[in-house]
């Protein structure tokens, strides 16, 4: 059982004299933290957040009355019976709480951090197959799930809060994991969901637009993304766990992270630029093949994965886990072993294609791969969440009308938004011989896939690995995978009746 005192609160926190003072002589125990005034339990520590649709500041008595003993808040509040404790930052506080109240994990694992707009979801993957194949037990945080103790935890956001966080990773320490490869978002860093996580590689895969609607600005996009870099190994003291950076040279955002971090830097890229470099590339619709180069050293690649951006996620994860002294031959091993990921170029029968593209440059890439191998037409299921980015609508559509014979577009998560009306952004200025609308996301695919004959690529695009739409504020069960084989399906049986 978890227990700190809350005497020890006391060097955490950003507190006055006075109340350093006050709380230094309590010595009553703390058997529990929590942000949620549903998990209060006796003698727990509530941190009242002020969220976007939830106060906490509004629940503190009601967190009293359920057994909190201490309470931090950030402004006066109207509640007694309990200690309060004012800071001027409580989710700064949540995050400096919850290290220690779960023995600050990450300093007894190896953490991988991957940002950027697209690949963080692959390259994660990527690291912890390595290290598995090296074993070196690792668990993953991030878009699909969070996984390495006892419970596989169904993913609200593709960073957890920091409290969930350092939950996540006291599991993987009892579990005897030794490592952790975990997806970091810009959004997550943006709010300080990572604070405390001691990092020990940091890869950066890439920027294009997306968030716009939280960053309002691509450079503030940039700059969020920058901070897991400026905040990585700004100390040299011996003794302390080594800080390597993982950058994408060819980015030009990538050249300008460099600069950023006064950590040690391995760059990558293909186009001759690099420490790490993959040249000869070649794809095929049977996988991937190139000459990896690093330290003047020369090994020959043949990934499953498909793809120009299935290179770079390979050299960044190759990169992650050759600093941590795993061979090279055991890194290609692993790398050529990987069939692929959840709802990442995920090819189903008949050449239906599933992915996660939901931005531009992601549409781009995955299309500009099918292109390299379809024998005939490319069917384009795509669409854009609503109450999100409204810029990339048209870039979204344009895409998939110039590099797809046959673009659909459909609904993805429309939200509080018409699905009609999403689709109107998208080909605003389009000749509407030049494309189908049908904003029934199921009948979209079926359409495509009745069409789809033998050299034909079906690509479904926007959702990738969820298993829900969402519409109004309620989820919906939908799973483009599932959807396309239930089409086969229902079409064997017609077949054989």
């Amino acid at each position: 059982m978890l227990i700190m005192q809350i005497a020890e609160c006391v060097p955490l926190l950003n507190l006055d004299h006075q109340t350093q003072h006050n709380l230094a002589k309590d010595h009553r125990k703390l058997a529990n933290l929590t942000p949620d005034t549903r998990q209060v339990t006796t003698d727990s520590c509530f941190v009242a957040i002020h969220g976007e649709h939830f106060d906490g500041h509004q629940h503190v008595q009601a967190a009293i009355n359920a057994g909190a003993i201490m309470v931090v808040v950030e402004h006066p509040v109207s509640a007694s019976g309990a200690l309060i404790v004012q800071v001027p930052d409580t989710y700064k506080a949540l995050a400096q709480l919850s290290v220690a109240f779960f023995g600050d994990p990450s300093a007894s694992l190896k953490v991988f951090g991957v940002t950027g707009t697209n690949g963080k979801t692959t390259v994660t993957h990527l690291i912890a197959k390595i290290l598995t194949v090296a074993q070196i037990d690792c668990g993953l945080i991030g878009t699909l799930y969070a996984k390495g103790g006892k419970t596989q935890h169904v993913a609200c956001n593709t960073t957890p809060d920091p409290f969930t966080n350092q939950q996540y990773l006291n599991e993987m320490v009892h579990a005897g994991k030794k490592a952790c490869a975990m997806e970091v978002s810009s959004i997550g860093l943006d709010q300080g969901r990572v604070r405390g996580i001691d990092f020990d590689t940091a890869v950066f895969t890439n920027l294009t637009e997306d968030h716009l609607d939280y960053h309002k600005t691509f450079e503030a996009y940039f700059e969020a993304k920058a901070l897991l870099f400026e905040q990585l190994g700004n100390s040299y003291h011996h003794g302390r766990k080594n800080k390597t950076a993982v950058i994408n040279i060819d980015d030009p955002y990538g050249q300008r992270i460099v600069a950023r971090t006064a950590a040690n830097v391995l760059t990558y890229g293909t186009k001759g630029r690099g420490m790490l470099q993959a040249r000869n590339i070649r794809v095929t619709s049977r996988g991937t093949s190139f000459q990896l180069r690093i330290a003047g050293h020369s090994y020959p690649v043949h990934l499953q994965l498909m793809g120009n951006f299935n290179v770079y996620n390979a050299l960044a994860a190759f990169g992650a886990t050759y600093v941590h002294g795993i061979a090279p031959e055991v890194i290609i091993g692993a790398l050529e072993s990987v069939t692929g990921v959840r709802g990442r170029f995920e090819v189903i029968p008949a050449t239906v294609i599933v992915d996660y593209a939901h931005t531009p440059d992601g549409l781009a890439n995955v299309l500009s791969t099918i292109k390299k191998f379809a024998k005939r037409r490319i069917f384009c299921v795509v669409g854009c969440g609503g109450d999100r980015d409204v810029a990339k609508r048209p870039q979204m559509a344009t895409i998939a009308l110039q590099s797809s014979t046959d673009p659909i577009f459909t609904a993805d998560n429309p939200r509080s938004e018409d699905p009609e009306a999403i689709i109107d952004q998208m080909v605003q200025g389009l000749d509407p011989a030049t494309y189908t609308r049908l904003s029934d996301r199921q009948q979209a695919i079926s359409y495509a896939l009745s069409l789809a004959g033998a050299g034909d690529v079906v690509l479904i695009a926007g959702k990738g690995h969820e298993t829900y739409q969402i519409i109004g504020s309620t989820k919906h069960h939908f799973d483009d995978a599932e959807v396309v084989r239930n089409y086969f399906a229902a079409s064997t049986v017609q077949k054989q009746a």
